[in-house]
């Protein structure tokens, strides 16, 4: 039976921020509300959690998974960025975007891409995610709260409670998140390609969807 905690959306509180920090490294996968909708997020380097995650999502290893980083330089630790990349990144950053990056060793082989060795990354502009990203000191794995044969994310916290309650250890109810996903931009060629328009305005990036 999954917990539910009710966390101010604007100002977290530290006790509860704690609390989830706390069933992240003990295993645990959470449902927490972003800048975009709510996603599904465990441990990096938790194997179990990981493929519990991929699992509940209904994806492969082929799916990207998201790393969750407090800002642009923990982003520059999981993946490998050049000048060009980082002034884009500096451009949209904390904001509803995903960008896919090639992967460093930082990462896990198993949680990149298994042919292109790349990765999602985001900084969600969230406060309580972006609170216990900072109690954490390092990034969460993550992926959108869609569950296999629906076509849109859960946004509503007791609907996700009633859901998952017995597949997920923590629900934070943290208000309605957007319906949409984060927009993925694909920096690993030589110019940036929209790989899914969400939330986040792609014209940042001279793209049209």
């Amino acid at each position: 039976m999954s917990q539910f905690f009710q966390i101010h959306p604007d100002n977290p509180q530290l006790r509860l921020i704690r609390q989830a920090a706390q069933i992240v490294h003990a295993g645990g996968i959470i449902a927490l509300p972003t800048d975009s909708c709510y996603a599904l997020v465990c441990h990096l380097d938790d194997k179990d959690a990981v493929t519990r995650l991929r699992r509940i999502r209904g994806v492969d290893d082929k799916h990207h998974l998201t790393l969750l980083c407090r800002d642009l330089s923990e982003i520059a630790q999981y993946a490998r960025i050049d000048n060009s990349q980082y002034r884009l990144l500096k451009s949209a950053t904390p904001g509803p975007y995903t960008f896919i990056l090639e992967a460093s060793k930082e990462v896990p082989r198993r949680v990149s891409h298994p042919s292109r060795k790349t990765i999602g990354l985001r900084v969600p502009e969230n406060p309580i995610a972006h609170a216990l990203l900072e109690e954490l000191q390092q990034p969460l794995l993550g992926t959108t709260l869609m569950l296999p044969n629906d076509d849109q994310p859960l946004t509503d916290p007791e609907a996700v409670r009633e859901k998952l309650e017995r597949q997920i250890e923590l629900v934070i109810d943290g208000g309605a998140c957007s319906l949409e996903p984060t927009t993925v931009i694909d920096l690993t060629g030589p110019a940036p390609v929209l790989m899914r328009q969400g939330r986040g305005d792609a014209a940042v990036f001279g793209l049209e969807a």
